[in-house]
């Protein structure tokens, strides 16, 4: 379906292609301008709580074109966002925000290729269980001291926003015209 590419038409460092080819990059460039509106234009936060889809698209440069470009993707995102709204770049969430690009593309390069719905939802899960709810809450309580239970908070907050991530990306990835055209953009 969406993963077609067999791990063997990938070279070595862990079968990853970085932007190879201009499509990949300017898609890429495309995900990253998203990502920035969606996490720091059209998102609500409240403290250490950011309900926003910032890492719908990082999830997605992952899964579609390998970890190199989903972790490229996420701490690009992250730094450039910083820069407009003007906050600190804080260099632990911008780890936390490339591991999930990272994070993703791995899982979904390398666990559940037969099933594409399992290997969805464990690139999502395992993206934000290590980039958003262990590193970046990590980049949030050693920058700005958040109280353990605000940081907390952030579990539930993950699980309703990685669940509508995870049918987002599905639903994508079922689109038969979508399908097509990643394949033909992934075979080059």
């Amino acid at each position: 379906m969406f993963n077609s590419n067999s791990n063997k038409d990938f070279k070595a460092l862990g079968g990853i292609r970085m932007f190879s080819s201009l499509k990949v990059l300017l898609i890429s460039a495309m995900f990253i301008a998203i990502s920035i509106v969606l996490g720091k234009q059209l998102s609500f936060t409240m403290g250490p709580l950011r309900l926003s889809f910032e890492n719908l698209t990082v999830i997605m440069s992952g899964i579609m074109f390998g970890p190199l470009v989903g972790m490229t993707v996420g701490a690009v995102a992250d730094i450039v966002g910083s820069i407009i709204v003007g906050y600190t770049i804080n260099p632990i969430i911008t780890l936390g925000a490339a591991s999930i690009g990272l994070v993703s593309g791995i899982v979904s390069f390398y666990c559940f290729t037969g099933k594409p719905k399992l290997n969805i939802i464990m690139s999502v899960i395992m993206a934000h269980i290590i980039g958003s709810l262990i590193i970046k809450s990590i980049g949030l309580y050693v920058y700005y001291t958040y109280p353990l239970q605000l940081i907390l908070l952030r579990i539930p907050t993950y699980i309703i926003i990685g669940s509508l991530e995870c049918y987002l990306i599905y639903v994508l990835m079922r689109n038969k015209a979508f399908s097509r055209q990643l394949q033909r953009i992934q075979s080059r």
